[in-house]
């Protein structure tokens, strides 16, 4: 007897979740390399924001398919659920990005490089791991990935309070606090809102391993 999958042939979901995770790697190697090469900002910034638009309009095409999908890969929620966190993660992308733009701040330290270098490794972990959903044999790759996103945002954690420790301790200059602590905050939570990506993930192959 043929073994069938449990997932259905609704193939687009797939081809739009993949569509989405690699938006997230390109906004997050555009403000990698804007961190790290503090030039041409003004054009940069308008790249990062068309990647969010992007990432915006391909969230509307999954919503759709899915109000007008009676059957779907998987759970209706853990869809709506993955389809958000993945926006997420560009818009906080976006928000150090403007926020940069917006306070005219100087060139990143070392400490926004290595945030910045978190968020590409998690953005392409996210990416490797939403390309498994296709496979149901993958799940075991799928769940060793979305340990890896875990770790690399404990490493952003870390990052960020020494990141503000050091922001307070050398410098009275108030503004400059407030603006980085803001450009700091939104980088970690775009490591947050990848690991939200890895534990809908998880769910999912824990559901139907």
């Amino acid at each position: 007897m043929p073994k069938f999958s449990f997932i259905p042939k609704e193939q687009k979901f797939f081809d739009l979740f993949e569509e989405s995770a690699r938006n997230v790697v390109n906004a997050a190697k555009a403000l990698k390399d804007m961190v790290d090469n503090w030039e041409y900002v003004e054009a940069k910034g308008a790249e990062i924001a068309e990647i969010e638009h992007r990432g915006d309009t391909i969230t509307h095409q999954i919503a759709a398919r899915l109000n007008r999908t009676f059957i779907t890969p998987f759970d209706r929620e853990d869809i709506a659920k993955l389809m958000e966190a993945l926006d997420d993660v560009t818009d906080f992308i976006d928000a150090a990005c403007d926020s940069m733009l917006i306070y005219k701040v100087g060139k990143p330290d070392q400490r926004a490089k290595e945030l910045a270098d978190i968020i590409v490794q998690s953005a392409t972990r996210v990416e490797e791991a939403v390309c498994e959903l296709r496979h149901p044999a993958g799940f075991k790759k799928t769940l060793a990935l979305c340990v890896e996103i875990n770790r690399l945002e404990n490493m952003a954690d870390r990052v960020l309070r020494e990141a503000m420790g050091e922001l307070f301790e050398n410098t009275a200059d108030i503004a400059n606090i407030i603006k980085w602590r803001e450009i700091y905050n939104h980088m970690e939570t775009a490591t947050d809102r990848c690991e939200d990506v890895a534990n809908v993930l998880e769910g999912v192959a824990l559901k139907h391993a």
